[in-house]
């Protein structure tokens, strides 16, 4: 608290700039001073690390899911900024873009290593020619059968999973949401009429992106199938078990995505949900190749059967 303050207080001096830096955990203990500072209108740029609960050696003491609780100011005033990018490469792009702007701005990174993002071509996606625009939500792969929306060290293992699913044919697309808490209206336009949205991050499944995004759909007019995957579960386990503790590896995405695509498939036969036994739409989840074989079934009007 100290020393957010006395970096706030540094950066309240016009033509100063505070820098802050600590672990994402500790985000809930300077709460009032984040508002103290902007009621200031100080200009502090802070690097809360450790977010998420990826490779964490101390469980749930050393969790960082409350990062949202930073952008707690009324909705007029000053903006503040929220940003967790996916691999080294947009880290840099990102604080050379921000460093300069005026207010209170956040950037969030992992304790884990994470690899970089690569585009169709197998080229670094965030490389030599990359600017970073505040706001801007950015499309890593394209697709019609729905949308996976994602941010910093959960982005790489939704796009492991998105590119399993175009080799089955099964074309998803996946957003890298760098800004957390800004909406993108063109890209709400883009998304808002698909099959499916799904949100997937580390931080807390109760104040993070995913309780959020869905209502903004909303609130534009849109209600494609929604869901959200975070932290759900207390840390009881070591480094490298913690994302599958929290059911937020690649497996469990895969299985999501499955029942989502199954149940879709579904509905465009013209079959009622509501109507196909819990143990038929389990089937299907398990193995998405079985929905066109029990569509033909039902078509042909014989029972539903896994």
């Amino acid at each position: 608290r100290g020393n957010y303050l006395a970096a706030a207080g540094f950066g309240s001096k016009k033509g100063n700039l505070g820098i802050f830096a600590t672990f994402s955990a500790f985000m809930e203990m300077v709460i009032s001073e984040i508002t103290m500072s902007r009621l200031n209108e100080a200009n502090v740029l802070a690097h809360f690390s450790h977010a998420g609960v990826d490779n964490m050696s101390d469980n749930t003491c050393h969790f960082g899911l409350n990062n949202f609780f930073a952008d707690n100011y009324v909705e007029e005033g000053s903006s503040t900024g929220l940003y967790f990018p996916a691999d080294i490469n947009q880290m840099d792009a990102v604080i050379k873009r921000i460093f300069h702007d005026h207010g209170i701005r956040f950037v969030f990174s992992n304790r884990s290593k994470t690899p970089a993002i690569f585009d169709e071509n197998g080229e670094d996606y965030y490389g030599s020619g990359y600017e970073f625009t505040p706001g801007v939500d950015e499309v890593i792969r394209d697709g019609d059968a729905g949308w996976i929306v994602s941010y910093g060290d959960m982005l790489h293992r939704c796009l492991h999973v998105v590119e399993e699913f175009r080799e089955n044919g099964v074309k998803i697309g996946l957003i890298n949401k760098v800004t957390l808490n800004a909406v993108d209206e063109e890209m709400m336009q883009r998304i808002g009429n698909s099959p499916f949205v799904t949100v997937i991050e580390s931080l807390n499944s109760r104040t993070g992106l995913g309780v959020r995004f869905g209502t903004w759909l909303l609130e534009r007019g849109f209600s494609p199938r929604y869901d959200y995957m975070g932290t759900t579960r207390p840390g009881n386990c070591g480094q490298e078990e913690q994302i599958l503790h929290q059911g937020l590896g690649t497996d469990s995405i895969k299985e999501k995505k499955r029942e989502i695509a199954a149940v879709d498939s579904i509905k465009k036969a013209g079959v009622n949900v509501d109507q196909v036994p819990d143990h038929v739409q389990n089937a299907l989840t398990r193995d998405y190749s079985a929905v066109l074989k029990a569509i033909d079934q039902k078509k042909g009007g014989t029972n539903f059967r896994p």
